[in-house]
Parts: structure tokens; C-alpha cells; sequence
């Protein structure tokens, strides 16, 4: 009898191979499908540039306008002041509510800057 324990051993040995073998040829065939096409590469890096460009022109775009806004420079001292913050922050802030004294400070007082 133990000659034929050995024989199912070694069916169940082969058939563990096999689904081993198999496995592994699904690891790598999956490797091989994946090789990077070097067009592909280039148009990713070309639109991940032409997306950081707009990016940059919108930010210049949105500073002019910041830039363009007239505030009065006595608002900004009070605020600055008033408020203990900086006084960049406190322009660009009222840059950004478009002059309005009111309205940068509830905005600087709601989003808890100080």
C-alpha cells in the first residue's frame, strides 16, 4: 500500500506544479501586456505641461486683476492692525473682496485666519 501513496503524492505534486506554472505565466504575461509605449509617454508629459502653462496664465490673469482693484491704503492699515495680521494679507484680502472693508473682514473673521 505504500507504493501506491507515493503515486498519489506525486499526482498531487504534478498537478501543484501546474497550478503554480500557470500562476506564474499569469504574473508575467500581465508584465509583458504593460510595456510603455514611448508616444504615450510623451503625450502625457506634453499635456501635463500644457495643463501646468494654463495653470501659470490663469494665475497671472487672476493677479492683474487682483493688481487692478483699488483699495484704500488707510483700510488696509486698520485691518492689518485691527486684526494682527500681516498686511499683505490683509490687502490681498480686500483685493479680493473687490475694495469692500466690510466684506474682507467678516470674510478674514469667518475663515479664522487670526
Amino acid at each position: 500500500m505504500e507504493g501506491g501513496d507515493e503515486g498519489i503524492e506525486r499526482v498531487e505534486d504534478s498537478k501543484d506544479l501546474q497550478q503554480q506554472s500557470k500562476a506564474l505565466d499569469k504574473l508575467t504575461d500581465h508584465v509583458e501586456d504593460r510595456q510603455l509605449d514611448s508616444t504615450r509617454v510623451q503625450e502625457a508629459m506634453a499635456s501635463i505641461a500644457a495643463s501646468k502653462e494654463a495653470d501659470l496664465n490663469a494665475m497671472r490673469l487672476r493677479e492683474k486683476e487682483l493688481a487692478a482693484v483699488k483699495i484704500n491704503a488707510a483700510e488696509v492699515d486698520i485691518i492689518a492692525n485691527e486684526l494682527e495680521l500681516d498686511k499683505k494679507v490683509a490687502e490681498r484680502t480686500l483685493r479680493e473682496h473687490k475694495g469692500d472693508a466690510v466684506a474682507a473682514i467678516r470674510h478674514l473673521l469667518h475663515v479664522g485666519n487670526l
